[in-house]
């Protein structure tokens, strides 16, 4: 990787973490921060921007399909979604990695 594409990669990281974690509730916040938190340095460039895509939807429909109370859409559905509904990365106990004091 060059230069200019890691410092690209690296603010796209930045830009990321802070929209998981900055939702509006403290729900989402930990859900959708967590996931990302948990799993984020293992992600291709795809599901990067599968993240990408699906932070962009409202946040009751992100918790909706992860707690399975609403249906997933096709183009969310797959492993990246399988790993988020199983919520087995949210510690509410330890808060925001990185944004502590909020």
């Amino acid at each position: 990787m060059t230069d200019s594409t890691t410092a690209a990669n690296e603010a796209r990281i930045k830009r990321l973490r802070f929209r998981a974690w900055h939702r509006g509730t403290r729900e989402a916040d930990y859900m959708i921060g967590g996931f990302f938190d948990a799993y984020h340095a293992k992600w291709s460039d795809a599901e990067l921007t599968w993240f990408e895509t699906m932070i962009e939807e409202e946040d009751v429909d992100i918790m909706g399909w992860a707690l399975g109370t609403l249906s997933i859409p096709a183009e969310y559905q797959g492993p990246m979604m399988e790993a988020f509904c199983r919520l087995d990365y949210v510690d509410v106990r330890n808060g925001p990695t990185g944004f502590e004091g909020r």
